[in-house]
C-alpha cells in the first residue's frame, strides 16, 4: 500500500524559506510522478510543482516558478519542495502525491494517493 509523508511545514516570515519533505513508500516508484499541491482555506486545492520520477521532468505553477524548486532523492524515496521567498499568500496546507504516468501531472484528481498534509504559514 502506498504511504505518503509530508513534514517540514511551519510558520515563518514573509520572505524566508522552508524546506517540505515527502517520504513515499509502498511501491517502486519509477513509473510514477509525485506532485505537490496546496489547499488554503475556503478555496480549491491548487496545483504547485511536479517531478517525473524516472526522467526528472519537472512542471511548475506560474506560482511557484523562480521561488520553488521540486527534487527527488531516489535513495531515500523522498521528495522536496524547497520553498523561498515566501509571501502570506503562500499560506496553505500543502499536500503531496502521486499518480502513474506523466499525463496530467497539474490535475488534482488525475492522482491516486494522498499525504495527510502540511500547514505552512507565512506571516507578514
Amino acid at each position: 500500500q502506498v504511504q505518503l509523508v509530508e513534514s517540514g511545514g511551519g510558520l515563518v516570515q514573509a520572505g524566508g524559506s522552508l524546506r517540505l519533505s515527502c517520504a513515499a513508500s509502498g511501491r517502486t516508484f519509477s513509473r510514477y510522478t509525485l506532485g505537490w499541491f496546496r489547499q488554503a482555506p475556503g478555496k480549491e486545492r491548487e496545483f504547485v510543482a511536479a517531478v517525473r520520477w524516472s526522467s526528472y521532468s519537472i512542471l511548475y505553477a506560474d506560482s511557484a516558478k523562480g521561488r520553488f524548486t521540486i527534487s527527488r532523492d531516489n535513495a531515500k524515496n523522498t521528495v522536496y519542495l524547497q520553498m523561498n521567498t515566501l509571501k502570506p499568500e503562500d499560506t496553505a496546507v500543502y499536500y503531496c502525491a502521486v499518480k502513474e504516468g506523466a499525463v496530467d501531472s497539474s490535475i488534482a484528481n488525475r492522482y491516486d494517493y494522498w499525504g495527510q498534509g502540511t500547514q505552512v504559514t507565512v506571516s507578514s
